[in-house]
């Protein structure tokens, strides 16, 4: 399906009775791409945890294009399109990667796989091994692939990039750019390796204690070096 619009107005959730977000609100248009930023514990894994439907919602209300998801559990926001590479390593370990990637398929036919091949030729050179078996940036690219075969409108990505080697790196980044350039996806991505986040994104969002403290666009926030450093503690960006 086509990239969809995602909108969120006042969004307040948390976990049980504690509360870590408060009155989040931010657009992206269609074919999108969010770099949402902050310090460690600011809220951005809850806010992607909630779009998919997986904390307790007290406010606010969250919609893909004209539907307004908000009511639909997690399973039924995937129907409508909403796609979620959480930041754990999501891998079958005792399927290989083709068996994993079949996951993603849903009901696609089979031929379908050379997508996820063509993206990241090194699982198509590990297609018969265990996920068990994969490098931890292996197993990023066989959770990002899984969740790109099922046609997602709307992707969410929890610091796709943590803990792996620059060049893998590269590799994944330059994917999704490949992904949010075809218009098929509107793109939100989590992550501590700020350049790379700016880069990628035309729109920035920085949380501070489950509340939005900044918005607008990569450029303006570089050339803010004062929000730079209160809010991200970084002493420059290029």
């Amino acid at each position: 399906m086509p990239a969809t619009p995602l909108d969120v107005e006042n969004l307040s959730a948390g976990y049980g009775p504690t509360r870590v977000l408060e009155d989040i609100s931010f657009s992206l248009p269609a074919g999108g791409r969010l770099a949402l930023l902050g310090r460690n514990g600011m809220g951005k894994t809850t806010l992607l945890a909630t779009l998919a439907g997986q904390t307790r919602r007290y406010d606010g209300r969250i919609r893909l294009g004209d539907v307004d998801v908000t009511p639909l559990s997690s399973a039924y926001r995937a129907r409508q399109g909403l796609g979620y590479v959480p930041q754990a390593r999501c891998v079958f370990p005792t399927l290989t990667v083709e068996e994993n990637l079949f996951v993603g398929l849903k009901d696609r036919p089979k031929t379908d796989l050379q997508q996820a091949y063509d993206m990241f030729p090194r699982l198509f050179e590990r297609r018969r091994n265990l996920g068990s078996q994969l490098s931890g940036g292996e197993q990023q690219m066989l959770t990002t692939a899984r969740s790109i075969l099922g046609r997602p409108s709307v992707l969410l990505l929890d610091e796709p990039l943590e803990g792996l080697a620059p060049v893998i790196c590269d590799e994944l980044m330059a994917a999704f750019s490949q992904l949010a350039s075809t218009g098929d996806m509107t793109i939100v991505l989590v992550e501590q390796r700020i350049q790379s986040a700016l880069d990628f994104a035309d729109q920035v969002v920085v949380l501070e204690r489950g509340r939005v403290a900044w918005s607008g666009t990569p450029k303006q926030l570089t050339a803010d070096h004062d929000t730079v450093e209160r809010l991200l503690g970084v002493g420059g960006l290029h």
